[in-house]
């Protein structure tokens, strides 16, 4: 059943947001993917046509979401333009290439390097042998963190936020963070998140080295 209500709160971050309609008991929630005008920009108070559905037992949700008044996009309507000659697949491939092979060369150079630290330090007793198995923990629980946080971009839920990510890196999950980046191709193309992870990723190296360096104290360790 079509209904109509006011946009009264949009997460634009997040791509979601919540309807307020006369007819509905509770707000109901929209995604930025159900609007069916994918060039429309919602706004908190403009007034939306939308389909009502439940899925899985929960709340309501809106999809094919219109702003009041709009008409229905019919592409036999409109002229058609001549389609411009698809690029060959080949073509795709070399131009993505170079820009995964740069973020992996420093990584590729810091891994046997983080490694061989975390050896010297547990050589020369700076780093008792238990604290490798607690980093490797941590690292697992950054890739399962930020596969969980994937699932909930792709499917509308709260997100975890982004400082929460740098700390998990920053206290050592940075490796299982950049797996999980790649395996599922989350947050990699936002720059601002990038820089704020290679920054942890190098305080945390940096932390390390000190530390087997001998530049902190060793009663540190006791604090």
């Amino acid at each position: 059943m079509k209904r109509q209500g006011t946009l009264v709160r949009w997460e634009k971050e997040r791509g979601f947001g919540f309807i307020r309609c006369a007819e509905v008991s509770a707000d109901v929630f929209v995604h930025l993917r159900d609007f069916a005008d994918r060039g429309l920009t919602p706004q908190v108070g403009m007034t939306l046509t939308f389909d009502e559905i439940h899925v899985g037992g929960k709340g309501p949700r809106a999809v094919a979401v219109q702003a009041a008044g709009a008409m229905p996009r019919r592409e036999q309507q409109q002229p058609r333009r001549p389609a411009a000659s698809p690029r060959p697949r080949t073509d795709r491939c070399r131009d993505a290439a170079p820009s995964s092979s740069s973020s992996s060369l420093p990584m590729m150079l810091l891994l046997p390097a983080y490694a061989a630290l975390l050896g010297y330090g547990v050589w020369t007793t700076r780093i008792p042998p238990i604290a490798l198995g607690v980093l490797l923990l941590i690292s697992l629980l950054t890739f399962v963190v930020y596969g969980v946080d994937k699932n909930a971009a792709t499917a509308g839920r709260w997100r975890t936020a982004e400082s929460t990510l740098h700390l998990l890196s920053l206290i050592g999950g940075w490796p299982g963070a950049w797996c999980a980046q790649r395996l599922f191709r989350h947050k990699v193309r936002k720059t601002s998140f990038m820089a704020g992870y290679w920054a942890t990723v190098l305080a945390h190296m940096a932390a390390v080295g000190a530390w087997v360096g001998k530049f902190l104290p060793a009663g540190l360790l006791a604090l």
